[in-house]
């Protein structure tokens, strides 16, 4: 498989097959990405939680590819009562395979609500995904604090890349994602959600510094890696 990283939580992946992933796709009014949401291709959208930098343009790009949102309940029922004609909703804990490989939806320590016409709609539980596809696994955390759990998901799955927030103040800092990140045992970890902005100014090769030799590696936007 072919990874992406397109700024912020933003993650593109490409399978053998064609089959096209999309990770928290917030393009429009994300100022490091290389992508234009009138342009994505995809044919599966996967959200991680109900905030708007994280939502971003989930609907337009779900419409126009005719793609299924994967997420929590909550959210594929927002989408759908906005038009989306495919979606299939998670809860934490479960997992289910797809085409493309297995997903499994785990905690996250964060909010998520997203705003309508000056109202907070609930979007229930922020959450992460494990994807485990062409006998790789692949962990994108979302927004979320360090928490002693991430433990248990480094015993259970034999993770080849790991993708951290790292940008403080919504999420956890460098150095609580270093902690995390030796308790999920990762072959390599991946920090995002930093520098978009100005609260959430962080340098990643500082966070990388903090890591075991070898494993942490910055994406620049636009960077693919090949697993």
């Amino acid at each position: 498989m072919k990874i992406t990283y397109h700024g912020h939580s933003v993650l593109s992946i490409v399978m053998k097959d064609g089959q096209k992933l999309l990770f928290d796709p917030y393009i429009s009014e994300n100022i490091l990405t290389d992508l234009q949401a009138d342009k994505v291709e995809t044919d599966w959208i996967l959200v991680t939680h109900g905030h708007s930098d994280h939502i971003g343009d989930m609907i337009p790009i779900a419409k126009r590819n005719d793609a299924t949102i994967i997420s929590i309940v909550e959210i594929c029922k927002f989408a759908e009562r906005n038009g989306v004609k495919k979606t299939h909703g998670m809860n934490i804990g479960g997992k289910f395979d797809f085409p493309f490989g297995r997903v499994k939806m785990v905690h996250a320590q964060h909010s998520s609500g997203y705003e309508v016409d000056g109202q907070m709609l609930y979007m229930g539980e922020a959450a992460g995904f494990i994807l485990q596809a062409e006998g790789k696994t692949i962990y994108h955390a979302g927004d979320t604090s360090n928490f002693g759990d991430m433990a248990l998901f480094g015993d259970a799955f034999d993770i080849d890349i790991a993708f951290l927030p790292i940008g403080d103040n919504f999420t956890m800092g460098p150095h609580e994602a270093a902690s995390a990140a030796k308790r999920l045992k990762a072959k390599q970890v991946v920090p995002i959600h930093y520098n978009t902005f100005p609260v959430i100014k962080q340098d990643p090769e500082e966070f990388v510094k903090l890591l075991p030799d070898t494993i942490g590696k910055v994406m620049s936007v636009g960077e693919t890696i090949e697993i």
